[in-house]
């Protein structure tokens, strides 16, 4: 995946905005951390993912998952966006949205995708 084709996935979700994060470009959702793309080695930082599924992660894809000190303490997972997979990244992206955006709009957001 490109970086290009990262921000055109990030910015389908409702509310998707740049922002600014650790003085860093990054996006948010309802004025919330939502992703950002780490320019030290091309990952992005994809939120909501438990120590456990972390640690799945890295051991079924090493060359896409990691986290460093900075993150170990956190429940989140770095992804090297040139091996990671768009649909992946979407979904974990939709997790991380259902969580902060606003209920009336994940609610309207789920009953346009049921339609569909």
């Amino acid at each position: 995946m490109t970086q290009d084709e990262m921000d055109a996935i990030v910015m389908t979700f409702p509310m998707a905005e740049k922002g600014i994060s650790y003085g860093r470009p990054s996006y948010k959702v309802n004025g919330k951390f939502f992703t950002r793309l780490r320019r030290e080695d091309g990952s992005v930082v994809l939120m909501d993912v438990s120590f456990d599924e972390r640690e799945m992660l890295m051991e079924a894809e090493p060359k896409t998952f990691h986290f460093t000190a900075h993150y170990k303490d956190y429940p989140c997972v770095l992804a090297r966006i040139d091996s990671l997979h768009p649909g992946s990244f979407r979904n974990f992206l939709e997790r991380r949205w259902r969580k902060i955006a606003p209920k009336k709009l994940v609610k309207e957001y789920e009953a346009a995708n049921a339609e569909t």
